[in-house]
């Protein structure tokens, strides 16, 4: 639903927070413009800005009564940001101090949700140390290498064979200095975003190279994706109640993503969570309510009134 006028009001000066210093800079820099682009066209007075420019301070000297969060990655998904925010005592959109910082961090997002008994590939930590062969003992072959704090799939290496295991983990280790390897799931790639109370139509992903990486998401068009999914109803609503325990499992608030493997015997498998998903024109939030018949503008404001709610008190 649209802001009426009295909630535009009551929600002031709003400040679009984008850019930062990520690997997921680019990305950001597109969400934040169309992020900021519709709180305009809505009448909210608005602001962009980008704390690569002067940091907090430069923030504060904007007098935001309310931070829409568009950083992606570290520096503004990993609960630095939203904790500064909380000393500050900004509202904000999206996830608190704990979810942003636990959806961040790719291995302890996964062990909550073995703690509660939610599905998630197999995964071991990797070092310069590690036993290459007692690795793929464990996990076997193909396997997921990925650095544990970043986004976006950068970084991240389908690895085929013993050899390769070692390189891929060095390239993983450019971005982050912890690196993971996951059991990999054959099957097709589903992502479901959640709005405030809602789960929107999973989107079932499919990449003619068979790899959703970095170009696969913001750059090619071949990618496909698939709305309907294609799922039966009965497997659509257990996809999303799947998906709703595992952001709640997290702590995650007001907006995200799940992203799931389904493999050959039907089996749903959680990949990561997202709780500042990208939203530019290639993003996937945006097209999952396109479809529930939310448009992106209507879309931009129900985040933002989620974080007018969640710190209405």
């Amino acid at each position: 639903m649209s802001a009426t006028v009295s909630q535009v009001e009551r929600l002031a000066r709003v400040v679009v927070v984008y850019g930062g210093m990520s690997a997921e800079r680019e990305v950001s820099l597109k969400s934040g413009a169309a992020i900021l682009a519709a709180l305009k066209r809505q009448g909210v007075e608005a602001v962009g800005y980008d704390p690569k420019e002067d940091g907090l301070i430069g923030l504060e000297r904007l007098a935001p009564t309310t931070v829409f969060v568009a950083l992606h990655g570290r520096g503004g998904e990993d609960g630095t940001l939203q904790g500064a925010l909380e000393l500050l005592g900004l509202p904000y959109t999206g996830s608190g101090v704990l979810a942003s910082a636990l959806g961040m961090d790719k291995q302890r997002t996964k062990q909550v949700w073995q703690a509660v008994g939610l599905p998630t590939p197999e995964s071991v930590m990797l070092s310069d140390t590690s036993d290459w062969s007692a690795v793929v003992a464990q996990l076997g072959l193909p396997m997921m290498v990925k650095p544990v704090h970043e986004g976006s799939t950068l970084g991240i290496s389908i690895v085929k064979s013993q050899e390769a295991l070692e390189a891929a983990y060095q390239e993983a280790s450019q971005y982050d200095a912890r690196v993971m390897a996951e059991r990999f799931v054959v099957g097709d790639e589903y992502t479901v975003a959640l709005l405030d109370n809602d789960v929107l139509p999973a989107i079932r992903v499919e990449v003619p190279g068979g790899f959703y990486d970095y170009e696969a998401k913001y750059i090619t068009n071949t990618t496909q994706y698939h709305l309907p999914s294609g799922l039966s109803a009965d497997d659509e609503q257990f996809l999303a109640t799947l998906c709703k325990q595992a952001f709640a499992a997290v702590g995650g608030e007001g907006w995200g993503r799940i992203d799931v493997m389904r493999d050959a015997d039907g089996k749903f498998w959680l990949i990561e969570v997202n709780t500042v998903p990208g939203m530019t024109d290639h993003s996937l939030v945006p097209q999952a309510a396109a479809f529930a018949g939310i448009d992106f503008d209507q879309l931009v404001m129900r985040i933002l009134q989620t974080a007018n709610k969640q710190n209405a008190a």
